[in-house]
């Protein structure tokens, strides 16, 4: 598999650089105008999510051996009627636009991690109490600001499930790892959340969010891993006389196998921070769509780190660490119509007070006058089940775009912004890059995870009252 995607991008890269051309062959590019747009365009979505949510609950069998072909249904069900109503030329720039500008970049860096992070087994005699949980959740969502929250979740994720094997009751640990490593914990630099990422290369200061989210932050933290500590105590008593995990293969003491791979995660982190922060200005267009050549470079050097890892990884190592490929494929295949299915909601969101969610933008401003707890709620609702890097930008630009005027008079506006993206991520399964990834590796590894709708009452019950806190606190 490994081989055949680096063939693939190999041959895209190749034909791309004989395509290059320097003068800006967008112009004159199909637009998509979202206020044109009715929100039953919407509909192929919620189909997919739906589709996620009920087919694992009352279909378990088939959606397992077809949930690809499921995801390829909801995808055409938009496309085709798309190429019929707006022409084949729209439909093919919509389609290569979100391909090759979000699809293929999410998916290769998830790749990467995923190979990368698989490739590091912590050995010893982990034993999942309710003081060692905490401490690995906690140790999750420090490094999470710093080198991700996919990577931090790709990390830890499978010394997690290994230190609670001998454990009936596992589900909680995963939910919570779910709230603070892959979402809360990227709370506090560019590097941790795309969104913020996405604030840094508008202007916003790389240590803006670690003065101004770190209050908000924290106490959320706080809060989760008090009450996981009081939750996981009770369940950890009603284990009652189960055979404790055996250590009889493991070295006393912390033992780390596949140790290079950390050095390819700090490469995969160099080589994200490089495209944001490198703008040579060099690109090529592929029927309008313009693809930068330092975004390119990134996706090659991520493919390239993730062939290195594979190569200096001992594949016995691997299999331990319980790897497969299959949770990375299950989330390319639904995260593709996803991505597909997203277009219309996308541009109407985009089209501001002449879409037809018009409310929601209306919302977030009185009389001229930015409402924060609202742009807090706006941006975090949709956020939950719609990329929360493009629904930040929609609302950076909402309040005015100008990352100094945000960072300044508009402080608290823009941290409510960022609050909202990177904290209700956490609210279901695709509100994030990382959470369906540790639901499939959680699954694969034999734990019942929640379903979609199972996991949002987990957060509705745990997380929305804390937002509400914060509501208050700080908004």
């Amino acid at each position: 598999m490994l081989r055949s995607a680096l063939r693939l991008t190999a041959g895209l890269a190749a034909f791309f650089l004989t395509t290059m051309s320097a003068q800006a062959a967008g112009a004159g590019a199909p637009h998509l105008d979202g206020a044109e747009l009715g929100i039953y365009w919407a509909i192929p979505f919620a189909g997919i999510l739906l589709s996620i949510a009920v087919f694992p609950l009352v279909a378990d069998r088939f959606w397992h051996h077809h949930f690809g072909k499921v995801s390829a249904f909801w995808a055409l069900a938009f496309i085709v009627p798309f190429t019929v109503f707006y022409g084949w030329q729209l439909a093919l720039f919509e389609a290569l636009h979100v391909f090759f500008l979000e699809y293929l970049p999410f998916i290769i860096l998830l790749f990467s991690l995923f190979t990368v992070a698989g490739g590091v087994r912590l050995r010893g005699k982990l034993q999942g109490t309710p003081a060692v949980n905490t401490l690995m959740l906690l140790i999750g969502t420090v490094i999470a600001s710093w080198m991700g929250t996919t990577g931090a979740a790709m990390l830890l994720i499978r010394p997690v499930i290994r230190a609670n094997e001998w454990r009936t009751h596992r589900v909680h640990v995963i939910v919570f790892f779910i709230f603070l490593v892959a979402n809360i914990g990227g709370s506090l630099t560019p590097l941790g959340d795309p969104p913020l990422f996405l604030g840094f290369l508008k202007g916003v200061d790389f240590f803006w969010p670690t003065i101004h989210m770190l209050k908000p932050m924290a106490f959320v933290s706080v809060i989760l891993l008090v009450v996981f500590y009081i939750l996981d105590s009770y369940y950890y008593r009603k284990e009652g006389d189960l055979p404790e995990q055996s250590h009889e293969n493991e070295p006393d003491g912390l033992k780390i196998e596949g140790g290079v791979n950390i050095l390819f995660l700090a490469g995969i982190v160099a080589a994200v921070l490089l495209s944001g922060i490198w703008k040579p200005g060099i690109g090529f267009d592929l029927f309008h769509v313009h693809i930068e050549i330092q975004n390119v470079a990134r996706d090659v050097l991520l493919l390239v780190i993730a062939g290195l890892s594979w190569k200096f990884t001992s594949l016995q190592s691997r299999m331990a660490n319980g790897f497969s490929w299959f949770p990375i494929i299950e989330v390319g295949k639904l995260f593709s119509a996803i991505f597909i299915t997203i277009i219309p909601a996308i541009a109407i969101l985009k089209s501001g007070t002449a879409g037809a969610l018009e409310p929601v933008i209306s919302a977030v401003s009185a009389d001229g006058e930015p409402v924060n707890y609202m742009y807090f709620w706006a941006t975090g609702f949709l956020s939950s089940f719609l990329d929360n890097a493009p629904t930040y930008l929609v609302f950076f630009n909402t309040a005015g775009g100008d990352a100094g005027h945000l960072m300044g008079p508009l402080a608290n506006t823009l941290l409510a912004v960022s609050a909202g993206a990177v904290f209700m991520g956490a609210n279901t399964y695709i509100g994030n890059a990382p959470n369906f990834m540790v639901r499939s590796i959680a699954e694969e590894r034999g734990i019942s995870m929640p379903s979609f709708f199972g996991y949002m009452l987990w957060s509705g019950a745990i997380l929305v009252p804390c937002f509400v806190a914060v509501t208050f606190l700080f908004f």
